[in-house]
């Protein structure tokens, strides 16, 4: 690649670059089917069958070409022409997407670059303690919400990932000569399980030797989801809980989660509702007030990695001058941090499953009473990662503290 003078690149980081326990040592009967489950569902599927909606996002890479490279269809429906071994991987502004794609691989020695947010979340987290590799990534080539194109030059990446929805980031990479490829975070309508689903279909263009782990991770996912729904698809109206997702949350500011976000997903797939629903802004952009928080009383609050603010300080009217003690959520002491996993897990992560029946337990106690989210969690990882986690590592991932949200601007 030629030497070009210092470009400075503008990137949104903003919602749409997110993507921006109890304790047991028995497995439950609920763990071990789905594992059966999985199991039994790849065994009898035989040779590889996309789904429909993948065949759409993702085809499989084009082996014709001759040389060491293949084309791959990205998330923007571009062909886009990679090494047939891809060894560097620099990753923009989807920042789960560097611990999806080293929890994927079992290593992260492939990736080079990453966003700060990113490192942070694997420094605070689970990723760099699981993968120390990973913390070997340079976060140089990134200043804030600008790259630096000679900065990324320097790490000579086979591949650069970017949000699908800059377009023009995506012409400026490929003008600087790298192999850039598309990664959608709305084009699933923020439904988690599908979009991590669609990334890991996305990486297995890449790597196509991991094929068969994308397709356990797709069954595996839609088993929780399907659980989920047979317990909670009898609920009636008067019986749904009201959430509330603080997406953001600080003396001068307080964003939710209307429709078009991820929190959307969350509380329609564990049989809730989500107060703020009307709220029409995109993204992380749905700025409310106390006088709106009053009015929808919500029963659970569920607080994200992206902000340091914890249970505690809504218990305590920590934050400025808001008063949450009429809250219904506050008085019952139904306030919660998100886990954070190998990444914040508001956003599709490798977590996302757990995440979901977690979740669901939280706003349904009763009708999750059987689960046992250490066994779930450690044989999650086990089946589908290899990876051997500790009743403590799974505690720490539902305990996350306020360094969690270092790295991460709004």
């Amino acid at each position: 690649m030629k030497k070009l003078t210092a470009i400075i690149l503008s990137v949104c980081l903003g919602a749409a670059g997110l993507t921006g326990c109890q304790a047991g040592a028995s497995e439950t009967p609920a763990a071990s089917s789905r594992a059966a489950d999985t199991s039994r569902q790849q065994a009898e599927k035989g040779p590889k069958e996309e789904t429909k909606s993948r065949e759409d996002s993702a085809g499989e890479p084009d082996a014709s070409q001759s040389g060491g490279t293949v084309i791959i269809t990205d998330h923007a429906g571009s062909q886009v022409e990679i090494p047939r071994e891809v060894n560097r991987v620099v990753v923009t502004d989807i920042l789960p997407l560097p611990s999806i794609i080293t929890v994927f691989l079992g290593s992260g020695e492939k990736i080079v670059g990453m966003a700060p947010a990113s490192m942070s979340a694997a420094r605070t987290g689970l990723l760099g303690e699981l993968f120390p590799d990973i913390l070997n990534a340079s976060t140089d080539f990134m200043n804030g919400s600008d790259i630096n194109m000679e900065e990324l030059m320097k790490l000579e990446p086979d591949v650069v990932f970017y949000n699908a929805g800059s377009k023009e980031n995506g012409e400026a990479l490929r003008s600087a000569g790298f192999a850039a490829v598309a990664v959608s975070v709305n084009k699933w309508d923020y439904d988690s399980i599908e979009t991590y689903d669609q990334w890991i279909s996305l990486l297995s263009q890449i790597f196509p030797e991991k094929g068969d782990t994308a397709e356990q991770v797709s069954r595996y996912s839609q088993n929780i989801y399907e659980d989920i729904q047979n317990k909670v698809s009898g609920l009636k109206d008067e019986e749904k809980k009201d959430i509330l997702f603080l997406f953001n949350y600080s003396d001068t500011t307080m964003v939710t989660s209307g429709k078009k976000f991820f929190g959307q997903f969350w509380c329609d797939a564990v049989g809730g509702r989500n107060v703020a629903e009307g709220v029409a802004a995109e993204n992380s952009n749905a700025v409310i007030n106390m006088e709106q928080v009053y009015e929808w009383n919500p029963d659970i609050i569920f607080i994200t990695n992206f902000t340091p603010v914890q249970p505690e300080d809504l218990y305590e009217n920590a934050v400025g001058q808001d008063d949450w003690s009429p809250v219904k959520a506050v008085q019952d002491k139904n306030v919660y941090k998100l886990p954070l996993g190998t990444y914040r897990s508001y956003t599709p992560s490798t977590d996302t499953p757990m995440t979901l029946l977690w979740m669901a337990k939280q706003v349904y106690p009763d009708l999750f009473s059987d689960v046992d989210m250490t066994q779930e969690v450690k044989d999650y990882y086990k089946e589908l990662y290899g990876v051997d986690l500790s009743g403590e590592q799974v505690q720490r991932m539902y305990h996350p503290g306020r360094e969690a949200a270092a790295g991460y601007k709004k």
